[in-house]
């Protein structure tokens, strides 16, 4: 990795076992002709590597990898282990997951194992040794990329068989004692409690819910199984082929596993950008889907970089970049033309090094026939490939661009405090990560560059550190946050859960009371139909789905006004933390965020409506979601070197001042 760049480096996904053979060389010199330096292989292809058990087929593979790498590209090689074979499963139907309702998933498309199964750790370590023996000091195979997407389609929570005797043992390992393990759950309610380890089964299937701490401590076994899983193949990788960097794919807003936990073992962390997807399935209302139809949701995107930048330590690539209209969601429209090269400067501006579009030619079988891929399945090309022509033309004259620096703001993603609020939402449409882009959101609307952290993450240089939803906090995390110079913003549910998903014994926010003197003696979760008032200063600001009321010694900053409990603590604070006592409509949400931001020192600019700023190096880009012309907000005498001052909708800029 240079500290100077002009872009990203580009690739593609490619599958030549899917295409006759006497295309790969001629796709290859395309690929290099386009300006693509990174081909994708493999990590569906198990099948064709080993057609029966022990039987091994690397002659086509050996020439994929060599056409490829003579033509100039650099291959990432991935592990098959998303999609055992057909005869694997037939000698070891036990490998297969099993769904909440008790159904076993089948064999047929893809990520049919689970990740307890004893034996498919077995068989997915066995084929790994074997690729990363054949190709581990190849010179073309220049990065590894281990299984594919964790998580899709629902595929991290198996209730099969092994998946219970391992959580039996992981409760184990994790309380001792069985007596420990019924105070934890609070087993003592409701005649749930046990007197062995071996009693314990799966939190699926009951009349009504489980005990809260048994599915967050499902949620943390499962995920933990994840890390272990693809640990194995790390360690088999490294061995076998030192030197070359190690990805996994994450996907968009899947909070299913730890995504710091298994970025630990890896050296880079890679995502599948899928914008209209996303915006399709994610937290914008009718009209506002409607209006960002072609565009994506202005923030979720950018979300997920700075999210995936933390998981790989300042280390991210896209794996996979949406190239047009996808398959597998409800709607699957296309994006505006000119949003394939917006979201390519989108991921550069945010620190990744690499760009690699899903995927070469679009498939005329099977179950994707119509994503959408750079060329037409008559090899004829698509709209993005044209715009990755125009980002490499771009890219050849941008000035030597140094690395994302560090932002003032910090912004907690913590996995545990969403799996407690996903067993206890207390509400239908309290929905935790629609919740965090909105806050993200607010501040990108200020022109705000983030920084995603977890709470093992270190707080020098930050101003201000913004936790819409930290339900568990870490006690060595709040010791440092109070000895950091940053001052902090706490959204509602902060502290309100031990560890054991039990209310603390001072009451919520629970560790938070060294930052705060304050207690949370009441929730309640509120009707789409109703909304709440609330006062800061003279300005009548609206608070829906979730209401607190607070004790508190603290400066009272905004009050609640209206019939229930008028004139109640709503924001309170002091000169180093403030803690919101509901969850602001995006409005309020917006007056709040200023005033923090000027509370904390931290430039901001009046709302950007649609339009989006990141700062790389010494370089400002812009981005334009909306459907008109925008002002780029710069200064006089900026020298722009992507676009002008007057941004079109689905349009780019980028300047120094």
């Amino acid at each position: 990795m240079t500290d100077l760049t002009r872009g990203p480096d580009l690739g593609v996904c490619y599958y030549p076992e899917q295409w006759p053979e006497e295309k790969w060389a001629d796709d290859a010199a395309r690929m290099v002709r386009l300006g693509l330096t990174w081909v994708r292989i493999a990590e569906f292809a198990w099948a064709k590597i080993e057609p029966k058990p022990g039987h091994f087929d690397w002659a086509w593979l050996d020439r994929a990898v060599d056409i490829l790498g003579r033509a100039g590209l650099k291959v990432i090689l991935c592990t098959p282990t998303a999609a055992p074979p057909k005869w694997l499963v037939d000698l070891y139907p036990d490998i297969l997951p099993v769904a909440e309702d008790g159904t076993v998933r089948k064999f047929g498309a893809r990520r049919h194992y689970c990740f307890s199964s004893l034996r498919y750790r077995e068989e997915a370590a066995r084929i790994t040794g074997e690729i990363a023996r054949r190709y581990g000091q190849n010179p073309y195979v220049q990065a590894w990329q281990t299984d594919n997407e964790y998580g899709d389609h629902d595929t991290i929570h198996s209730y099969s068989p092994a998946a219970e005797q391992a959580f039996r043992l992981w409760l184990e390992r994790r309380y001792g004692t069985i007596a420990a393990l019924n105070a934890a759950w609070g087993t003592s309610f409701w005649s749930m409690t046990y007197s062995g380890f071996d009693q314990i089964e799966l939190p699926n299937n009951l009349v009504e819910e489980p005990s809260p701490t048994h599915r967050v401590d499902f949620m943390r076994f499962s995920s933990d199984q994840v890390k272990s899983f693809n640990k194995a193949q790390v360690e088999i990788i490294r061995a076998l082929s030192p030197g070359r960097p190690i990805t996994h794919n994450y996907m968009n807003q899947n909070t299913d596993f730890d995504h710091y936990a298994v970025g630990e073992d890896l050296d880079i962390a890679s995502w599948d950008v899928y914008p209209l997807g996303g915006l399709v399935h994610g937290r914008l209302t009718e009209d506002e889907k409607a209006r960002y139809l072609r565009v994506g949701d202005p923030d979720q995107t950018s979300f997920n970089h700075d999210l995936y930048r933390a998981v790989g330590r300042g280390r991210v690539w896209v794996m996979e970049q949406q190239p047009g209209p996808v398959n597998w969601a409800t709607s699957n429209q296309a994006p505006a033309d000119g949003m394939v090269r917006l979201w390519t400067w989108l991921a550069y501006a945010h620190g990744c090094e690499m760009v690699s579009y899903f995927r070469w030619r679009q498939a005329p079988f099977a179950q994707e026939q119509f994503h959408s891929a750079l060329l037409h399945p008559d090899s004829t090309p698509d709209q993005a490939f044209h715009e990755i022509a125009q980002v490499v033309a771009e890219a050849a004259k941008l000035p030597p661009v140094g690395p994302r620096a560090k932002s003032r703001v910090a912004f907690v993603v913590d996995y545990p405090s969403r799996w407690a609020t996903l067993t206890l939402p207390q509400g239908q449409t309290y929905r935790a990560a629609h919740i965090a882009l909105d806050w993200y959101a607010a501040l990108r609307r200020q022109g705000v560059d983030v920084d995603i952290i977890g709470q093992h993450d270190d707080l020098s240089g930050y101003a201000l550190v913004v936790a819409p939803d930290l339900v568990i906090p870490n006690p060595a995390f709040i010791a440092r946050l109070s000895a950091s110079a940053a001052k902090v913003l706490f959204g509602p549910r902060s502290g309100s859960k031990t560890p054991d998903m039990q209310t603390p014994a001072n009451l919520a926010p629970g560790l938070l009371a060294d930052l705060l003197d304050m207690k949370v003696t009441r929730v309640e979760s509120l009707p789409d139909y109703h909304t709440e008032q609330f006062l800061v200063g003279n300005t009548n600001l609206t608070a829906t789905r979730w209401r607190e009321t607070l004790i508190t010694s603290e400066e009272v900053l905004a009050s609640f006004c209206g019939p229930y409990r008028d004139g109640a603590p709503a924001l309170i604070g002091n000169h180093k933390a403030r803690y919101l006592a509901a969850l602001p409509d995006r409005a309020a949400l917006a007056n709040v965020m200023a005033d923090t931001l000027n509370w904390a020192d931290v430039p901001c600019l009046p709302d950007l409506g649609d339009l989006r700023l990141t700062r790389r190096g010494g370089l400002t880009f812009a981005f334009n979601y909306g459907a008109a012309g925008a002002q780029a907000p710069a200064k006089d005498g900026a020298v722009f070197h992507l676009g002008g001052r007057l941004i079109a909708p689905a349009g780019v800029a980028a300047w120094t001042e």
